[in-house]
């Protein structure tokens, strides 16, 4: 029991780092942030010249809106330039042919380019992509975004005067927050990373990342870091940090928003995070050493490698979790450790609390909103432990696309269901951890350990939640 009570010992304190880390982030959001100057062109002549990139893979339902918003884009049309970047192997690839030769009937540069294979993935289509764009900015787009007519024109103005900045980010909205408990949970996770860790970091010139998508890279500063890898599942990530460690600077603007589609099924989100959750792992293991071997300050270094290695709160979890009962069954003295976690779990909640309140949410509406988030988080810890645990393995996987749906508002009606994925089997694996979690809790009770009793709570509510939503949406109900 020693071993397992060692660490226990450093899983906490791990997890109190991350914890501790969420907490300054917060604190610097409310005492110290200053707002993001709006910068316009004002009367100039000279636009910059911009490749707007489209990747898509099989996006029936989405993609045609999509080309229609950048069709719609203000912007000289001799300064713009459109890449459909199509790896699909469905009827997707005829539907962007006829949208393509509308938006020409109208005077939109715009080339539907497709490859023999998908190699590399997206990264693989950027990187084909970026050789034949035109521009000397590169705009990219997944396909569930729809970029407001004036995007170009709040964005670019920022690289006006400034050479240093290789990227901007803009802040992802969401068209179908409403739809249920699990997109508003999403969005409100979404918002917290857009509101609290991407506006200090930016602020505070920390390392920070490109999303992927709704963003602007100059597109010197992607050839000057060595252009788009595909050796992680996180290609936007780590671009973002080769370029930093090459001295481009990556600047986030909060008010210029991109909304996109939330995805509505659990199966699509936990896809969706095992890549996530991966693929920074992956470059962790990429970078980090160059990271430390580089001139930037230690602060820096520090807050870049919690940036980078923070799905690992995960499997950090799901081990304290595990070994709670053996450690209670024994009465050992290390339980006091236990407190220090709850005081740094702290740090996430106030976060979301603060990021909730920047949208205006009442009180009462945080605390629900904040209850289902972490209740979703709870319950993904282990879909996103095995991404983690198969990154430090170093298993290489494919680029799993997430399905969407052109789902929009409250709806989550789809008649057509070709995308929607099948039951996952790892439901089982869920459903087991649920009932450990509810017989843990009923046990600690008996034993009178309230002091983990809220925890294991969100747990079992957790891994029910994400169990029961497999097994209904598998059968074709709607959440």
């Amino acid at each position: 029991m020693k071993i397992l009570e060692i660490l226990y010992v450093l899983s906490a304190i791990l997890l109190a780092v991350y914890g501790y880390n969420s907490l300054v982030l917060a604190w610097l959001r409310v005492a110290r942030y200053k707002p993001t100057p709006i910068k316009q062109f004002g009367e100039i002549h000279n636009w910059p010249y911009v490749t707007v990139q489209l990747p898509v893979y099989n996006e029936r339902y989405v993609i045609e809106r999509l080309i229609e918003a950048v069709g719609n884009l203000h912007y000289p049309r001799h300064r713009l330039h459109i890449q459909v970047l199509d790896d699909s192997t469905d009827i997707t690839s005829d539907i962007i042919a006829q949208a393509v030769k509308y938006q020409r009937s109208k005077g939109l540069d715009i080339d539907h380019v497709q490859r023999l294979n998908r190699s590399g993935y997206k990264g693989g289509a950027l990187e084909f992509g970026l050789e034949l764009a035109k521009g000397d900015f590169i705009a990219i787009f997944d396909a569930d975004f729809l970029p407001s007519p004036d995007f170009l024109e709040q964005i670019m103005p920022y690289y006006h005067d400034n050479s240093k900045i290789g990227c901007t980010q803009a802040r992802w909205g969401h068209i179908n927050r409403e739809a249920s408990w699990l997109t508003r949970a999403q969005a409100n996770g979404i918002d917290g990373h857009f509101i609290i860790e991407q506006s200090v970091r930016s602020q505070k010139q920390l390392f920070l990342n490109f999303n992927g998508t709704a963003g602007v890279w100059r597109k010197a500063c992607i050839e000057d870091a060595g252009g788009w890898h595909h050796d992680t599942l996180t290609e936007d990530l780590d671009l973002s940090y080769r370029a930093q460690l090459k001295g481009w600077q990556i600047l986030y603007i909060p008010h210029v928003v991109a909304p996109a589609e939330l995805p509505i099924h659990i199966n699509a989100l936990k896809r969706q995070q095992f890549r996530w959750a991966k693929g920074s792992i992956q470059t962790a293991q990429k970078l980090l050493m160059d990271l430390w071997r580089s001139s930037n300050s230690l602060v820096k270094k520090i807050e870049a490698t919690i940036h980078l290695t923070h799905y690992i709160v995960h499997p950090l979890m799901l081990f304290n979790f595990i070994i709670s009962l053996p450690l209670i069954s024994i009465r050992s003295p290390l339980l006091w450790i236990l407190p220090i976690f709850l005081i740094s779990a702290i740090g996430p909640i106030l976060m979301y609390w603060v990021a909730m309140g920047e949208e205006g949410q009442t009180k009462l509406e945080r605390v629900k909103n904040l209850v289902m988030l972490l209740v979703l988080g709870m319950g993904l810890s282990l879909n996103n432990s095995l991404a983690v645990f198969e990154a430090l393995l170093r298993k290489q996987s494919a680029f799993l696309r997430t399905p969407k749906f052109n789902i929009q508002g409250k709806n989550t009606t789809i008649k057509i269901n070709e995308y929607m994925l099948p039951r996952d089997p790892f439901v089982w694996i869920e459903i087991i951890f649920a009932v450990y979690a509810i017989g843990l809790l009923i046990y600690v009770m008996t034993q009178g350990v309230w002091s983990i009793v809220v925890w294991l709570v969100l747990y079992a509510s957790g891994y029910t939640y994400i169990a029961s939503l497999n097994l209904r949406q598998a059968q074709g109900a709607n959440e």
